[in-house]
């Protein structure tokens, strides 16, 4: 496995929007039959309830999606604040990301509940009124896709909403029935809320066993928003015990601009964090293997971060 990582670990003052040149990663756009580029973020768009004193830069992600012509955009959640509702959708996510809407592959946040049901993003998403489609059904929200050689878990961190996350839950059901249907070498999940953070959440214990049933199938890679930060985990399993083996890499990535937040308490095998970068992550998607790279908006946002890693046997 190979590392590469520098960053500010302090609160930086966002000011403008100016968008520099992505540094793209060494990957073809579209994917290939040996790889596939991903971008990924949590926590985007502004509203019209946002407070005016928050530095809105979703727009600057947006053009850095744009300049990285990713196969699959990955939305971890919170992507229309404040209260996801589909005015606010129409009226500042479409014109910000709809160009993106074919690769885009969403779950919902806390926000995207304010409106009952979160019936904001899924009239977007699946059609207005209609049940079911590209991000499930309306009363689970969770789904999965192929892309690549990957196998791609969506999964809903609402757990009230939709009727529990623990081992007896239907959620859980499906995503060990949906694990075992698809036997893929790599598999990556991405939710809202992160089961391991630093930030200002912390960490969520309802998510404890998804994210067994998860380390038992041998996933490799977690993604997740909430906190308004960047944080890489080396290796763990579902209580937070390195596990260099057979555990799952997790990030939090809830830098796709509304704001940035604090850091409370390190957390264990917490291996790199930063709240002064604005951007996204991106992935490369090979058979057997990954690599990613944080790209910020900015050339003045300090965070560097890369590396790479192998999928479990």
């Amino acid at each position: 496995m190979r590392v590469r990582g520098g960053t500010g670990l302090f609160l930086f003052a966002l000011a403008g929007c100016g968008v520099a040149q992505a540094r793209v990663p060494n990957a073809s756009p579209q994917g290939s039959s040996d790889s596939v580029l991903i971008a990924a973020a949590g926590d985007l768009v502004c509203g019209f309830d946002t407070p005016p004193n928050i530095p809105c830069m979703a727009a600057g992600t947006a053009a850095v999606i744009k300049q990285l012509k990713p196969a699959a955009l990955l939305l971890l959640g919170d992507i229309q604040y404040e209260s996801g509702s589909s005015l606010d959708f129409q009226s500042y996510f479409e014109p910000a990301f709809g160009e993106f809407k074919s690769i885009t592959y969403p779950v919902p946040g806390n926000h995207e509940y304010f409106t009952p049901r979160a019936a904001g993003y899924f009239d977007y998403f699946n059609g207005a009124g209609v049940d079911s489609g590209r991000v499930g059904s309306r009363s689970r929200g969770y789904y999965s896709f192929n892309l690549g050689a990957w196998h791609i878990v969506a999964l809903n961190s609402n757990c009230p909403e939709i009727g529990g996350c623990g081992a007896r839950s239907p959620q859980a059901a499906w995503l060990k029935t949906d694990l075992a249907a698809n036997r893929a070498k790599c598999t990556l999940a991405f939710t809202h809320s992160a089961r391991f953070s630093s930030g200002e959440h912390g960490n969520d214990e309802f998510l404890r066993d998804l994210w067994q049933i998860l380390h038992e199938a041998g996933a490799d890679v977690v993604l997740s928003g909430h906190d308004h930060t960047y944080e890489r985990f080396k290796p763990q399993d579902a209580v937070g015990r390195a596990d260099e083996k057979r555990g799952i890499r997790a990030f939090v990535v809830g830098t796709g601009g509304k704001g940035l937040g604090r850091f409370l308490r390190g957390r264990p095998n917490s291996e790199i964090r930063d709240n002064s970068s604005i951007g996204v992550l991106t992935m490369t998607l090979r058979p057997e293997s990954y690599s990613w790279q944080f790209v910020p908006v900015r050339d003045d946002m300090p965070l560097d971060d890369s590396g790479d890693g192998t999928c479990h046997d």
